[in-house]
């Protein structure tokens, strides 16, 4: 492995193979899961081939075409945004409905309130997720309680928040972060993140028509990469309704937004290596969240594995754990398992190990089954790893280790 060959360098090599390293993370950074496009379309009708921001801005497209009182705004969205999510929408509907804001995320978030307020629909973009905190009081103390504390006399349910979060290879700690574990602690807010283009617009047109104030998360990673056949006419994605991808009945693997792709190939390795079937659930909402199919899955299978790119403590992860731990405990065959990012600020150059890949969800999965069979008495039944695979992966779980030691410190 190249991390590894580094460590033993002579000092006249070190500039070369500090480049090849560079290239080999960076490689990695930006390929840390194989993106699996949903076969099945929501409804019958026109497709066309879109990514994921083709397909968000499709959807606001078709939000301002059919609500005359919609808007959208926010940081540079007049020229299409950072990622380009709002191209050519000025041109079509105006300056007075798709216009730029000051850089003032709080004033973002107080503007959209009050524009919800009065009855029109906010469509607010925060131009990353990673600085979504200085409108976090008006996100959980106005517009989640604005129903509440006025008895019903205002509301802000027509007010939705876009806002690009997650690993994408190169953003170190402000470009980065996964914070929906910050929201999911607030009633009368609903939070959302697609796995790709078809969930996207179905998910932000639920969010445009539902009248709670709602924020979708966009894995800013899969703007790109995640491409699909879309249809073209509206549609809705329900909110708070978990899917199951792939069926299985001996560990349940549940994740949500990149991190899906990456349990769908653990799936693939679990079954070719130790022959077990994993059920993978796309979580889709985390605010409110399908506990329901959770848990069933839970109960069939009696394993589970969460993972999730933000940190361990307080990760959103937690709460699925212990719900089925509560729900589930006499169905469990093992404590359930989380793979997360470190307790720590997002990396920069350490992001591929900082990152819950497959290689880290695999040898969970593995501890779950070696761990089923030494309680039952039989001894290890799972198939061994061939010796390179072996090596690789306990090389890679030793630098894993190792990093995130050096992180911590």
């Amino acid at each position: 492995m190249v991390v590894t060959k580094c460590l033993f360098l002579s000092s006249t090599s070190v500039g070369k193979h500090v480049r090849v390293l560079h290239n080999a993370l960076a490689k990695r950074a930006s390929s840390h899961f194989n993106y699996v496009p949903d076969s099945k379309s929501p409804v019958a009708g026109e497709k066309q081939k879109m990514n994921m921001f083709q397909a968000i801005n499709n959807a606001m497209d078709l939000a301002l075409d059919s609500d005359p009182s919609a808007m959208v705004f926010g940081e540079d969205v007049a020229f299409g945004g950072v990622f380009r999510c709002s191209m050519e929408l000025q041109k079509k509907y105006g300056k007075n409905r798709v216009f730029n804001t000051p850089l003032c995320e709080q004033g973002i978030i107080g503007f959209g309130i009050g524009v919800a307020n009065m009855g029109s629909t906010a469509i607010a973009e925060i131009q990353f997720a990673d600085y979504i905190f200085p409108a976090f009081d008006q996100l959980v103390n106005e517009a989640a309680k604005c129903r509440y504390r006025s008895g019903g006399l205002f509301d802000c349910g027509s007010l939705t928040v876009r806002a690009p979060c997650g690993a994408v290879g190169h953003g170190a700690l402000y470009h980065s972060q996964s914070p929906e574990a910050y929201f999911a602690h607030t009633p009368g807010l609903k939070v959302v993140i697609p796995r790709g283009p078809i969930k996207a617009k179905g998910l932000l047109l639920s969010c445009i028509q539902d009248r709670d104030p709602c924020i979708m998360f966009e894995p800013k990673t899969l703007y790109r990469a995640a491409v699909e056949e879309v249809p073209t006419s509206q549609y809705l994605s329900p909110i708070g309704e978990a899917d199951i991808l792939r069926q299985g009945n001996d560990v349940t693997l549940i994740g949500w937004g990149t991190q899906v792709h990456v349990l769908l190939e653990v799936a693939d390795m679990a079954k070719k290596e130790f022959g077990v079937n994993c059920e993978v659930i796309d979580l889709v909402s985390i605010l409110p969240w399908d506990k329901d199919t959770v848990c069933k899955s839970a109960q069939k299978t009696g394993r589970v594995l969460v993972a999730h790119e933000a940190p361990l403590t307080g990760g959103f992860g937690g709460e699925i754990s212990s719900v089925i731990h509560a729900e589930c405990f006499l169905s469990l065959e093992a404590p359930v398992a989380r793979v997360t990012g470190f307790d720590t600020p997002f990396p920069h150059v350490f992001e591929p190990f900082y990152l819950p890949d497959k290689w880290r969800c695999m040898q969970a999965v593995k501890n779950l089954l070696n761990l089923i069979a030494r309680c039952k008495g039989h001894g290890d039944k799972v198939p061994p790893l061939c010796d390179g695979e072996r090596e690789d992966l306990r090389l890679y779980l030793v630098m894993v280790n190792n990093i995130g030691q050096r992180i911590q410190q």
